[in-house]
């Protein structure tokens, strides 16, 4: 009913638009109201009064014991919920590092973070956590995600299928001025590969768009800036967005922020706090502020709600092989080749040398994968050369057709695009024909072939096999590689001796040429990477052999937790994102791993080397760390790829008795004191998870808790519930009726995040499907705040109390904080949110389920003053309760008693 009397301030009203409020001031016709989104002045006689608790205290009948108890109970729900997202219906196990992050990127709104957790640590359920809750009460509608091109199917995916978040894939062909893209859809996943080029005026077109509530950004090193080179065009296009003022809240992810420089390390925190960070000025000086902007968690650090650790450090083996005498005699003569095309390269002009040089290292990369990699490449090479009969006489001309393949490949390494990188080395060795190697490298290439064509049978595969039948017999086992036709050869054998169903593949062609299947038919395999990981995981196959696109938002660790590096790629950081693909989130055992090398080999010597000054590293970390391991990430993050390649082309033409001395001049900053200086610098003052401090605080909790809730509401709106072993069904109630997307009945519905098969989605119930949000919704909506129960149903009395902040102009993502109290012999006990829940949840009300008042004890008096004390009592721990208010405030929420 509308009401046109006085109000007095603190007067609890109901509005039909915007809910449950309090009066702050009666201005006549108007009044000033605070709502739980802010305070709006809207028309007296669109309000109508209702009793506040201590009105209803003094009362001769209270309220509906059912409408107290669900009502207290949503408020419970949502309060838990905002702070840690942990009703949310992600389909996988949460854990509470992962509960962490979402509270502390959300408790404070507008939200700038940098997310810099290591590999395998779960960023997409992160993402999911901090997303859920924002999406479901409105604060986020306009969603932007940007991320490589290869990871934009995976994000789309993973937010579908683990948190039913609806991504709009962007595709160039969609934007343009007629069809308005960015105003028409409201959450969209884009590769910043694709959008960094302002193609047809899209840059425009986004920026003169509706800003974004949140922009998310997957790999965010991508958005380099160099002090010298200048940003980078993602960069750019950020930045642009963020001075044009089209981005409320941003989020990064990326497991190596710094890239080497502190330059660009703080060019990428100045993107998300230009207040604070200055690439411009010294490091020191801006640490103490990282903590305000820099979540890094390490899998040491990470646990289980009970505290116990779920990652250790991977078990790697090295096996060793020896070449056959076909190899042998193969490698010496490719190393001769090798060596006289470096002399070659040294008597050409700079730039005719360094594309010789680019080829040559090309082909000893491809060698030290296998003979099969480097023979075709020869191969293809040499009939291009046959074909084309040039000769070196305009060497401008000739540098001019080679250029764009060169610029595309230092591309490629700046930005760590793997797969492509190993593509295009492949590619550079055949189609670079134009360039002679040395003056008469036709023939010299023959007799490579010829020596190539004699190794029937490379010992490093049959060490594999003896492997598989040996130490990882009946295992499931995930191969890397860094090139195709080293997959191929892996593929062909793996058919030979377990059958042509043994194995499926990742790679970025999704295509598998030159495959031999068991019965000596050369076949070609099409799959893409999701249907191979699926097969994989449900074990459908035994083997999966990924090349560098494996070892990118891939998980394969369901049902293995055994590796083997077919070859060592010469970046030590693609080995640690290999292992990532397995030593990740939802691992249940050690991790295995096997690293195969040829003892003689310089390239074996070089990562003997290699592997001593990582340990070194990782000693001096220790000096100042408990536990350095998954530091690695950082420290090789820091290093450039550049380097690595010079350690390993080098190499072959020093001494053995000069190895040592030679590297460690060439590798003398890799991990020297200033990078050593800079990681303990990064990791000491980053905000990261301690189960120690906040195991008390972290809801012990899943979705099951919201089961009683949703009974209770169906019975309270007459839906009968209907119970057996695959869920509950029900017909959904007239009122939650309002919205396209609920449906009249649900069958067979689960509170179960682990629940698997094709509908598992459309069943498993939690914040944010519509008939939890409709149910607590409706209870939230009820006036009602003190009642009593029976004795035989509710043992102790709660005096639940509401947390919030008188100051309105801050935006929270975190509305308020429920609390719960009871007394007992001692004083005065206080519940956490999800405590009270789980409290509220034991109360049956039996038959009171349709009352709709309840009889007040006799000791009103004693009643009123337990609640004075249990008010003063909340205030006294308002610093306990760790919330992210400026101005908290106490108030009574309901009163909950047994008689």
């Amino acid at each position: 009913m509308s009401n046109t009397a006085p109000f007095s301030s603190g007067d609890l009203v109901r509005h039909s638009r915007f809910g449950n409020g309090k009066v702050e001031f009666d201005k006549g016709p108007t009044t000033l109201v605070r709502f739980e989104h802010g305070i709006e002045e809207v028309a007296k006689d669109e309000l109508s009064r209702f009793s506040t608790p201590e009105q209803t205290l003094n009362k001769t009948t209270w309220d509906s014991p059912s409408e107290v108890l669900v009502r207290t109970q949503a408020a419970a729900i949502t309060s838990v919920n905002d702070t840690w997202g942990v009703l949310s219906r992600s389909k996988i196990a949460l854990l509470p590092h992962q509960l962490w992050v979402c509270k502390r990127v959300n408790e404070v709104w507008p939200a700038r973070w940098l997310v810099a957790d290591d590999v395998g640590l779960g960023k997409t359920i992160e993402a999911g956590l901090i997303l859920w809750p924002l999406l479901a009460k409105g604060t986020v509608k306009r969603l932007l995600i940007l991320c490589p091109a290869s990871l934009v199917d995976q994000w789309q995916f993973r937010l579908r299928e683990m948190f039913d978040i609806r991504m709009v894939k962007y595709v160039s062909e969609a934007d343009n001025a007629k069809s308005d893209f960015w105003n028409t859809h409201n959450q969209v996943v884009a590769s910043f590969h694709t959008l960094r080029d302002d193609h047809k005026g899209r840059h425009d077109r986004l920026i003169e768009s509706d800003p974004w509530d949140l922009v998310i950004v997957d790999e965010a090193h991508h958005l380099n800036a160099d002090e010298d080179a200048g940003p980078t065009l993602a960069y750019k296009l950020v930045g642009r967005l963020q001075e044009e003022r089209r981005v409320e809240s941003m989020v990064f992810f990326t497991g190596t922020p710094h890239r080497g420089k502190n330059y660009g390390f703080l060019a990428l925190l100045k993107l998300l706090h230009p207040d604070k960070f200055d690439p411009k000025n010294d490091l020191c000086e801006q640490l103490p502020l990282l903590k305000q902007v820099l979540i890094r968690n390490n899998k040491q650090n990470v646990t289980d709600l009970q505290g116990k650790k779920l990652f250790f450090p991977p078990i790697v083996s090295p096996e060793t092989y020896a070449y056959s005498p076909e190899e042998e005699y193969f490698y010496e003569m490719l190393t001769d080749f090798i060596a006289t095309g470096k002399m070659y390269a040294n008597s050409l002009s700079e730039s005719g040398g360094r594309v010789v040089m680019l080829v040559l290292i090309s082909m000893q990369k491809l060698a030290s994968s296998s003979v099969a990699a480097i023979h075709k490449a020869l191969k293809r090479r040499l009939a291009r050369i046959n074909q084309s009969q040039y000769e070196l006489k305009n060497l401008e001309e000739i540098l001019s057709k080679s250029k764009a393949k060169f610029s595309e490949l230092d591309s490629l390494q700046s930005s760590g695009n793997d797969d492509e990188i190993a593509k295009l080395e492949e590619q550079i060795v055949e189609m670079a024909e134009s360039v002679h190697l040395m003056e008469d490298e036709a023939p010299r290439l023959q007799e490579l072939i010829d020596a190539a064509d004699m190794v029937i049978e490379e010992t490093k595969i049959c060490k594999i096999i003896e492997l598989l039948k040996t130490k990882f017999a009946e295992r499931t086992i995930v191969f890397f590689t860094e090139y195709k036709a080293t997959q191929s050869l892996l593929i062909s054998r793996l058919f030979s001796e377990f059958g042509d169903n043994c194995a499926t593949f990742i790679n970025g062609d999704n295509r598998a040429e030159g495959i031999i299947d068991s019965s000596g038919k050369i076949i070609v395999l099409s799959e893409n990477r999701e249907n191979a990981a699926e097969k994989f995981n449900n074990g459908k196959v035994r083997f999966i052999v990924c090349t560098e696109a494996g070892g990118e938002g891939i998980d394969l660790q369901e049902r293995c937790h055994s590796l083997i590096h077919v070859d060592l790629p010469w970046n030590p950081m693609r080995l640690h994102q290999r292992v990532g693909r397995l030593n990740r989130y939802g691992q249940t055992r050690q991790v295995e791993v096997v690293t195969l090398r040829n003892p003689d080999t310089v390239e074996s010597r070089i990562w003997e080397k290699l592997n001593s000054k990582i340990d070194n590293i990782m000693q001096a970390l220790g000096s100042a760390m408990d536990e350095p391991e998954d530091l690695l990430q950082l420290v090789l993050g820091m290093t450039s790829p550049s380097m690595f390649n010079e350690v390993f082309n080098g190499a072959s033409t020093i001494a053995p008795n000069s190895l040592g001395t030679w590297f460690d001049a060439k590798t003398a900053k890799f991990g020297g004191n200033d990078v050593i200086d800079t990681v303990k610098q990064i990791v000491g003052n980053s905000a990261r998870f301690d189960y120690k401090e906040v195991s008390d605080k972290i809801p012990r909790i899943d979705l099951p808790a919201l089961q009683p809730f949703l009974e209770a509401m169906l019975s309270m709106n007459g839906r009968r519930i209907v119970k057996d072993e695959e869920g509950i069904s029900f017909k959904t109630p007239d009122e939650w009726l309002t919205e396209p997307g609920v449906r009249t009945t649900y069958e067979n519905m689960v509170f179960d995040r682990n629940l698997r098969g094709q509908d598992a989605a459309k069943r498993v119930l939690g914040v944010g499907h519509k008939v939890i949000d409709h149910a607590i919704k409706q209870s939230l909506d009820y006036t009602s705040s003190v009642a009593t129960i029976a004795a035989n149903r509710l043992k102790q009395p709660f005096f639940v109390f509401k947390v919030f902040d008188r100051i309105t102009s801050e935006k929270t993502s975190i509305r308020n904080k429920i609390v719960g109290t009871t007394p007992t012999t001692d004083g005065m006990r206080m519940l956490q949110d999800w405590e009270l829940l789980i409290e509220l949840n034991n109360v049956s009300l039996g038959r009171d389920v349709k009352a709709e008042y309840s009889s007040p004890p006799v000791n009103i008096a004693e009643i009123r003053e337990t609640v004075s004390s249990a008010l003063s009592f909340v205030t006294s721990k308002l610093l306990e309760l760790d919330v992210p208010f400026k101005h908290p405030t106490v108030e009574l929420h309901s009163v909950i008693y047994p008689v």
